[in-house]
């Protein structure tokens, strides 16, 4: 059946726009008008057109690929055929861009095409991982259970975004007010302050004279300091560009004492959940590893385990191909020897993953816990030293007095 997009105008005035499928056009007119709505536009689109360029530059967020896997796996439990559970999708979505993704999927799945095939021409929305355990599934035959595994790891990942954002933004927050309150004090307040002491003819004590020449220095050449670090972070952003940039940069994001374990466990973490995503599904080991080294957002351990996966081919085990790259930690690889010995390595991938995510989650809180008091320590020793050179040549000027 295919898929007609259209422009009309509700009871009250306002354009409407979404995706209907239907016979014909004459067809679909008629569903608008069922709905009292008037129809302005309705024109054919193909499934490949109903994936219109902005819907594959945007693709959906970790929180509604989630809920949409979760749903369309539910709906397939309850025995729908896909191309049903699609139309359900569509129909009870309230959102536009949605909606239009869940009927191009539908009206591509009309066409012939497999569910991961018609995923395939939304890659912004189902990343490479999603699209190879859909159609591992398809081809099992076990597709909602595997929807239903593919959901929590969305809802995993999502989480863990979530984890890393709320553990960074109070003390980034926290930095940003603490450095504003520090230059207004020092371009607004300290000159007004301590300029008189400067026409009293007599000498300042050191942190005066400190005080008042980083006044006058950020006040005269502030702008050039804002200019110089918009150019630092533009030219760090371009030459991270560049591969061997970024793995000298990953490696020693690796060797930070507290980053680099939060950085080795985050990454670890969701190798193990990918690859127990993708054995469960009964995806082959070798393509299985490929597809999660693409996951994998730091370099190293990222080649590491390419490197592991050409080692699996010639022969060895998995567990001891990953540990030889020194990158992954020993508690997930003896984890992981113990699933190849048992034949379990799915699940004990899956331990692997939930162990690290309790050592970065450990490891967030404790960064959480520490970084505000420090920032609120550092900005307290800025602004005693303030006051302190402030009320020096008060005091000195006291002593002078008596």
């Amino acid at each position: 059946m295919p898929a007609f997009a259209f422009q009309a105008l509700d009871s009250e005035g306002r354009t409407q726009r979404g995706v209907l499928q239907g016979d014909t056009a004459r067809a679909v007119r008629g569903l608008l008008r069922e709905r009292g709505l008037n129809p302005l536009m309705v024109e054919e689109v193909s499934g490949s057109e109903a994936s219109p360029l902005r819907m594959r530059r945007r693709g959906l967020s970790g929180a509604e690929l989630a809920l949409l896997t979760r749903q369309l796996a539910t709906l397939l439990g309850a025995g729908l055929a896909i191309d049903e559970a699609l139309a359900a999708l569509a129909e009870q979505n309230d959102n536009e861009r949605q909606r239009t993704l869940t009927v191009s999927l539908r009206a591509r799945v009309m066409e012939g095409a497999g569910l991961a095939q018609a995923m395939a021409d939304f890659p912004g929305s189902f990343p490479e991982i999603y699209r190879a355990t859909v159609a591992a599934g398809e081809q099992s035959g076990h597709l909602d259970t595997v929807l239903a595994k593919l959901a929590g790891y969305a809802e995993e990942r999502d989480a863990l975004r979530q984890k890393l954002l709320a553990a960074l933004t109070y003390p980034m927050l926290l930095t940003i007010v603490a450095l504003a309150v520090v230059a207004g004090l020092l371009a607004w307040v300290v000159p007004q302050i301590v300029g008189v002491f400067q026409n009293m003819g007599q000498s300042l004590p050191w942190a005066t004279r400190a005080l008042i020449a980083t006044s006058a220095l950020l006040r005269d050449w502030g702008w050039l300091a804002v200019l110089v670090l918009g150019a630092a972070i533009i030219a760090a952003r371009i030459a991270l560009r560049r591969e061997e940039v970024r793995v000298r940069w990953h490696a020693w994001l690796l060797r930070l004492p507290l980053v680099g374990r939060l950085v080795r466990a985050a990454n670890t973490a969701r190798a193990a959940r990918t690859l127990s995503l993708l054995a469960g599904a009964a995806v082959p080991l070798l393509d299985a590893l490929a597809i999660a080294a693409q996951v994998v957002p730091n370099l190293p351990m990222r080649e590491s385990l390419r490197r592991a996966a050409h080692k699996v081919r010639e022969g060895s085990g998995f567990a001891r191909a990953l540990g030889e790259s020194g990158q992954f930690p020993p508690v997930a690889l003896r984890l992981i020897a113990s699933g190849e010995r048992s034949g379990e390595l799915p699940r004990m991938l899956d331990e692997a993953a939930a162990q690290q995510q309790r050592d970065l989650d450990r490891w967030l809180g404790v960064l959480a816990a520490t970084l505000g008091p420090f920032v609120i320590l550092v900005v307290g020793a800025i602004v005693l030293f303030i006051v302190l050179a402030i009320l020096l040549p008060i005091f000195n000027l006291n002593q002078m007095v008596k």
